[in-house]
């Protein structure tokens, strides 16, 4: 990528979030976010990455506030036992344990899965709300771009590992659910399928978009699979807006100066970054419903590319190509 398309890169990126920040501040002004109330869980078991800061905390505990088992997979085994202390003393609610995830690491990506399986626990929510953001140009163990790697490959294996779960955990009237956690940045990313890993040229906020992109892609096809194979499983989309977390270490130095100056006026907070991510996992509106991108907990429009049914499909084929597992499309849809 050259240097001015990694400007251009940059520039879409910001005025992405620019826009965001403004529908913010309008609602705010106008009265401000209003929490959800959510019905109690009992019984149901959750997965969610990246459940040791940010949204990713704020989304763990409030399923623990519900009363679900909580897992939270990360990358710190010691944050996390100390994140599962406090949510236990917080919530009351005993069943919220750490499960050591890198998806950086195929290997421990595959790890973790066979601890979870061990438990012989259902699996009624999978929340993928890990990822980075635009990092300086590096790998993963396996050697895929980060933000590709990590953010999108490491939850669509995931997801993949999981997915006989969840489909026996589902049931009529009450199905299990995948819930992905994207961004407003997907509506300016650009999707090469012949340069997945931005080896053509790094641009970290083009890298970003397009793992987000990727994301809303892979959901709308999986929900494809999941329907036409008859599972009790729904798989949707979580915008959480532009929230204040530690992910902004990496951005334009102007932006983590609002950030700091007046990011709890400008941005949400965690909870309120979550309240969509926790929306798409319990609420009795999205019974049965899948292949939606949720915002402020209703359903909205997303990038036009998302729903080309080819995209969905080859992007899919790649990924299984990439993490060495079997393409359920060729099973279900020649049948």
């Amino acid at each position: 990528m050259s240097p001015l398309s990694a400007a251009r890169a940059a520039l879409r990126v910001y005025a992405a979030g620019a826009a965001v920040i403004l529908a913010q501040l309008l609602r705010r002004c106008l009265g401000g976010f209003t929490e959800p109330v959510f019905p109690r869980q009992p019984g149901r078991v959750a997965i969610v990455t990246g459940g040791t800061q940010g949204i990713g905390l704020a989304t763990s505990k409030r399923l623990a506030l519900l009363g679900m088992h909580v897992i939270i997979a990360g990358n710190d085994a010691e944050k996390g036992r100390e994140v599962v202390r406090k949510l236990k003393e917080e919530t009351g609610n005993r069943e919220v344990e750490f499960s050591y995830c890198n998806l950086a690491s195929m290997r421990s990506i595959r790890e973790f899965v066979l601890r979870f399986q061990e438990k012989k626990l259902p699996l009624h929510v999978l929340v993928n709300n890990a990822g980075v953001m635009m990092v300086p140009q590096r790998e993963t163990e396996d050697g895929f771009e980060e933000h590709f790697g990590l953010n999108y490959l490491g939850h669509f294996l995931l997801t993949n590992l999981l997915l006989d779960t969840l489909r026996r955990s589902g049931r009529p009237g009450c199905k299990a659910r995948v819930v992905t956690v994207s961004s407003a940045t997907h509506y300016v990313g650009e999707l090469a399928l012949d340069d997945l890993q931005s080896r053509g040229g790094y641009s970290p906020h083009g890298a970003y978009a397009q793992s987000k992109l990727a994301l809303v892609l892979f959901t709308y096809h999986l929900q494809g699979l999941l329907a036409a194979q008859g599972s009790h499983v729904t798989a949707n989309v979580a915008d959480p807006g532009v929230v204040d977390t530690d992910l902004y270490k990496h951005v334009f130095w102007g932006t983590r100066l609002v950030k700091k100056l007046s990011g709890w006026w400008l941005f949400k907070t965690p909870d309120e970054g979550a309240w969509t991510s926790v929306y798409a996992a319990v609420s009795p509106d999205l019974e049965g419903v899948g292949g939606r991108y949720l915002y402020n907990e209703k359903e909205t429009r997303s990038l036009g590319l998302t729903y080309d049914l080819q995209l969905q499909q080859e992007l899919w084929a790649r990924s299984c190509q990439m993490t060495g597992i079997r393409d359920q499309t060729l099973d279900t849809f020649s049948e």
